[in-house]
């Protein structure tokens, strides 16, 4: 049975909560540039449509998307946000070490949301391949920063209802 494509970037912006007072922390590894610049553009571009300005956004980079779990620890210990938006892209190889990273990664980040009073958000692109990563970074799928975007901002107004 096949299934409809889920764009990333669609969402009703009458759902979004006000952003008054918000921060937000990006956390971008530079590994696969090519599609995690794309993903913090378009997270940047979300929250700033939402009414973010740029004094409220922190963007920070890694070397890759392991470490994006310290990094994004860092971010909650010194920089006073709300949120924070991890991105990374792996790409499957022919080694184990995609399997590796991602468990980590996951895992890290996991306990950093389990653990903490500041939501991360997951934007960790697990593809198979780098049309995979092309379709979810501004292509026929969306971007998934826009994603992550929204989802910060509702992560931070969760409690507030």
């Amino acid at each position: 049975m096949a299934t409809a494509l889920h764009h990333l970037s669609d969402y009703d912006p009458a759902t979004i909560p006000s952003t008054k007072g918000m921060r937000f922390g990006i956390v971008v590894a530079d590994w696969n540039d090519r599609y995690t610049y794309a993903m913090a553009e378009a997270a940047v571009e979300t929250l700033r449509k939402h009414g973010v300005s740029d004094e409220d956004i922190d963007i920070k980079h890694v070397p890759g998307s392991f470490e994006l779990v310290y990094g994004s620890a860092w971010m909650i210990r010194n920089m006073h946000v709300d949120a924070v938006i991890a991105i990374g892209c792996v790409i499957r190889g022919d080694t184990p070490h995609f399997d590796y990273i991602c468990q980590g990664t996951t895992q890290g980040l996991a306990q950093l949301n389990a653990n903490g009073d500041i939501p991360v958000i997951y934007g960790l692109l697990t593809c198979n391949n780098a049309e995979q990563a092309e379709a979810r970074t501004g292509g026929v799928l969306g971007n998934k920063g826009t994603e992550c975007a929204v989802t910060a901002i509702k992560m931070v107004a969760y409690g507030e209802k």
